[in-house]
């Protein structure tokens, strides 16, 4: 599995090749403007399609008609359907549970409770037993830790994730970039003199400075602070990614930390407040969409933003395109009191999704197959890098991005992935760490916002809350997430600093009153496991 691909690719798996005269040798002499050489051996399947439904709504890509999916169709005979909702993803998952019609393959994230549910009401394949049967390949392909993680109770694995580290992976590589980052555009914070914005001062006057100087972007308003969605639990730009940035702790005497209403973070919420109070928290940060928000991005809107930097690295490229100093930097943000660094946190073991095989799958011996194959570092390195020869070569042992396809990819992509659709187009079973050892050197712009996250970056895994053994306590975690949901927004939003401390008086009253002491007893008990099972002390 660890040779270099040629046109085709040289490696293929004996129990999954698929019938030749594909549209992948459209693909290659469309591309190339020469017939490709047709390695395979003479092992065929059948072909065929499974549905896979993504739980996100802004997932478009197609399957077909690119060099990447077609290259694994012909090597799988497999192709995709992807079903992704038209609205809201909880709604059409679970509609697909409650009529008992899930899709072969179900991509969603890993701290949903559907990932229970379909798991408890024997829904979806182990996918140990599958690779038992059908094809243990999947066994060399996993990581043990990993299947560790994720093996339930009865022994069996039912799901496996995607971009996870273990603590083991940032041991043993340095350059192993976080997502999460405090952004500023480039031009407005040079035209206000670059100003320290770290402390609360700092931050305030240069939201005020950015907007009085530039009141409208290309004839738009100027959005002074931008975040990810608002949703039922919150936004994570102003819980999660402030509370990293102001290194709040985790854990406080062997116990579960309640961040929410630490006092360090409070302060800074209530300087947000201040910020809402006098118009500079724009209503667009409140109900806009992921789309709608990635639109606003790409016309360079938002002054700064506490944001992953791959989720706009598509519109950073369109900025740098059009001009290269309305691009967004990474600068130190928020810091507690003391000044400390921002502990920035890595995805943990548990990944981002998870992807599972439906009882409903009429061909679960090719859909483990496929998994396998996604997974071995053949599928990696295809659904990474492309086809040798066609979207890079490899120069002196370094992996080099053809010219004009890395032109097409930092100035165009969704051009990209009508044609390639490398670079994890299709993510759903990436693995970041085996990537690594074929990351062609990174180019602006986006080189200096991961780059700048290599200090802070840390692992959390153990932090990480999947489901509880007791349905209360799963009740009570829901609950007060969504209570959380609202107050946060509450607290922006309030129109003083005695009405935000009210607020937080009763969220504390009303979480109590959900049994909030029992799921925080859980919540450490999950907590020592997590780091018995990972070996952290």
């Amino acid at each position: 599995m660890k040779k270099s691909m040629t046109i085709l690719g040289a490696i293929t798996f004996a129990a999954m090749l698929a019938g030749c005269g594909s549209r992948t040798e459209e693909t290659v002499k469309e591309i190339t403007g020469q017939d490709p050489v047709d390695t395979q051996n003479d092992t065929e399947q059948d072909a065929i399609t499974l549905d896979w439904y993504i739980n996100y709504s802004w997932f478009v890509t197609k399957w077909g008609g690119n060099l990447v999916s077609d290259t694994i169709t012909d090597e799988t005979g497999v192709s995709i359907n992807f079903i992704t909702p038209m609205g809201n993803e909880e709604e059409k998952l679970n509609s697909l549970i409650a009529s008992d019609s899930l899709p072969d393959l179900i991509t969603l994230g890993w701290w949903e409770p559907q990932v229970s549910e379909m798991i408890g009401s024997d829904m979806v394949y182990a996918l140990n037993e599958l690779a038992d049967e059908y094809d243990p390949l999947f066994y060399e392909v996993s990581d043990e830790t990993v299947v560790n993680w994720y093996t339930q109770p009865d022994g069996n694995i039912y799901c496996y994730p995607n971009s996870c580290y273990t603590p083991k992976d940032l041991e043993e590589h340095d350059n192993i970039a976080a997502n999460q980052t405090f952004l500023v555009r480039k031009d407005i914070y040079e035209a206000i003199g670059c100003p320290d914005m770290s402390t609360q001062d700092g931050f305030y006057q240069a939201i005020v400075d950015a907007a009085r100087m530039f009141p409208e972007v290309n004839g738009q308003p100027l959005i002074p602070i931008g975040a990810h969605v608002f949703d039922e639990t919150g936004c994570v730009s102003f819980d999660q990614y402030l509370q990293n940035f102001l290194a709040i702790p985790r854990e406080k005497d062997g116990k579960y930390y309640d961040r929410n209403t630490d006092p360090e973070y409070l302060s800074w919420m209530k300087m947000f407040r201040k910020l809402g109070e006098e118009g500079y928290l724009a209503p667009d940060i409140f109900v806009d969409s992921r789309i709608q928000t990635s639109e606003k991005i790409a016309e360079g809107r938002y002054f700064c933003m506490f944001y992953q930097r791959t989720d706009l690295a598509d519109q950073q490229k369109i900025l740098y395109k059009n001009n290269p100093e309305s691009i967004y930097i990474a600068i130190d943000g928020p810091r507690n009191a003391a000044g400390d660094d921002p502990q920035i946190p890595v995805t943990g073991i548990t990944g981002w999704t998870v992807t599972m095989i439906s009882k409903n799958c009429k061909n679960p011996e090719r859909a483990i197959q496929f998994m396998d194959y996604m997974m071995s570092e053949h599928g990696q390195k295809l659904t990474y890098l492309g086809v040798e020869g066609v979207t890079y070569d490899v120069i002196d042992g370094r992996y080099v991005i053809k010219d004009e396809v890395n032109r097409i990819l930092n100035t165009d992509r969704e051009a990209y992935d009508a044609k390639y659709a490398a670079d994890n187009a299709y993510w759903m079973l990436q693995n970041n760490v085996m990537q690594l050892q074929w990351q062609p050197d990174m180019e602006e712009p986006l080189k200096q916002m991961a780059e700048w996250t290599y200090p802070y970056t840390r692992y959390d895994g153990q932090y990480e809350m999947h489901a509880f053994a007791s349905e209360e306590v799963e009740q009570i975690y829901t609950s007060t997430n969504k209570l959380w949901g609202t107050t946060l927004k509450q607290l922006l939003l309030a129109e003083s600093d005695e009405q935000f401390d009210q607020i937080v008086e009763d969220y504390i009253s009303k979480r109590e009153a959900l049994g909030y002491e029992k799921l925080l007893e859980a919540e450490t008990e999950q907590m020592q496991q997590n780091k018995k099972k990972l070996g952290i002390e």
